[in-house]
């Protein structure tokens, strides 16, 4: 099993979702992807996650962001949880979710080892327990962001929305972020960059107390 990081193509797969069979490359399309995975149907801190992210989903579009959520259950379950979600959150998942029965993107994402077997039949959230990923793919299909959670924390995907903001300005822009960096925020003239492009890149001169941290507005 190849060993994903960041800058790996993002393993391509055919798999049922909730709305159709997708192929994973094809579904993205030109867009950035979010791919977050629930280690079980009817996992309780999974079904705050996945009515939150229907929630803020229009945060995403806004970002040219697709969302896909995955479950080692059957598709056929993930509709009876939709229900549950709904009642209990407001909102039900309007993205679609992976069905992996056969713990086949599980593995292929490295959250599960091999020796899985394959079937979701008969496992329970602990044996799972891995399968609590965010991944971050590019429209380059490049795996731009991994977040691994525990089971008993929620994830904050108010962070995510962040992290994206972050790399969509850094890919167009030879800038990076600072801790804690919000939208709008100073920003930091990549270190690829010599003074001399600086110049050019940034009429407007930086303020830097070390000759290595170079600071800036955020560009528009």
């Amino acid at each position: 099993m190849t060993m994903l990081r960041i800058g790996s193509i993002a393993p391509d797969f055919e798999a049922e979702t909730t709305q159709g069979r997708i192929r994973f490359h094809e579904w993205l399309g030109d867009s950035w992807g979010i791919l977050f995975s629930h280690p079980k149907d009817y996992t309780p801190v999974c079904t705050t996650e996945l009515g939150y992210m229907a929630r803020i989903k229009p945060e995403f579009e806004k970002r040219n962001v697709k969302i896909i959520g995955l479950s080692v259950d059957p598709v056929d379950n993930h509709a009876g949880w939709a229900k549950d979600i709904e009642e209990t959150q407001g909102t039900a998942p309007n993205y679609p979710m992976i069905g992996d029965p056969e713990l086949k993107v599980a593995k292929l994402y490295g959250m599960l080892p091999e020796e899985a077997g394959s079937t979701s039949a008969g496992r329970t959230p602990a044996d799972n327990q891995t399968v609590r990923t965010v991944f971050v793919i590019g429209p380059d299909k490049t795996i731009k962001l991994m977040l691994i959670y525990p089971m008993t924390t929620g994830r904050n995907f108010d962070e995510v929305l962040r992290v994206i903001d972050a790399m969509q300005l850094t890919s167009k822009h030879k800038v990076a972020t600072p801790a804690n960096w919000r939208p709008g925020g100073d920003v930091i003239i990549a270190g690829s960059v010599s003074d001399d492009e600086a110049k050019t890149l940034f009429p407007g001169g930086w303020k830097a107390p070390k000759p290595y941290l170079r600071i800036v507005p955020q560009p528009k």
